[in-house]
């Protein structure tokens, strides 16, 4: 008779912790530790505003270092830079165009932030290149 009532306890203890993990407040996708600084608020990325670097050709081997050091890898997942990133888009598996790329990159667009003032035309020309030529391979 102990047995039934222990098993009985324990269901109770397991139906209670699964009815307090749910509702409640909303958790998003946010990052424990993130490098450098996190904008206020991005752009929407709605309209075509002046996009310098479409009017450049990318060089994907220059992008590559610039995908690095600009901390892309810390929020996408991308195979050809070796990152696996969780915050944004699997860009692998997006395969985004270039013109998507550019614009993502320039503008910034949800949790993204504009590259804008931090990169030149030409460094998101050749990130945009890279991503774009290299995704899903």
């Amino acid at each position: 008779m102990r047995r039934p009532l222990t098993v009985l306890a324990l269901l109770l203890a397991a139906l209670a912790l699964v009815g307090a993990g749910c509702g409640g407040d909303e958790v998003s996708a946010t990052p424990e530790t993130i490098e450098g600084e996190v904008p206020e608020e991005t752009t929407t990325g709605e309209g075509n505003e002046d996009l310098p670097a479409l009017d450049l050709t990318g060089d994907a081997s220059a992008g590559e270092p610039v995908f690095a050091s600009a901390g892309c890898g810390a929020c996408h997942t991308l195979s050809a830079a070796g990152t696996s990133g969780t915050v944004g888009p699997n860009l692998d598996d997006a395969q985004p165009s270039y013109e998507l790329a550019v614009e993502r990159i320039t503008l910034g667009r949800g949790g993204m932030p504009s590259f804008e003032g931090q990169l030149e035309p030409q460094q998101i020309a050749d990130v945009a290149e890279f991503v774009s030529s290299s995704a899903g391979s």
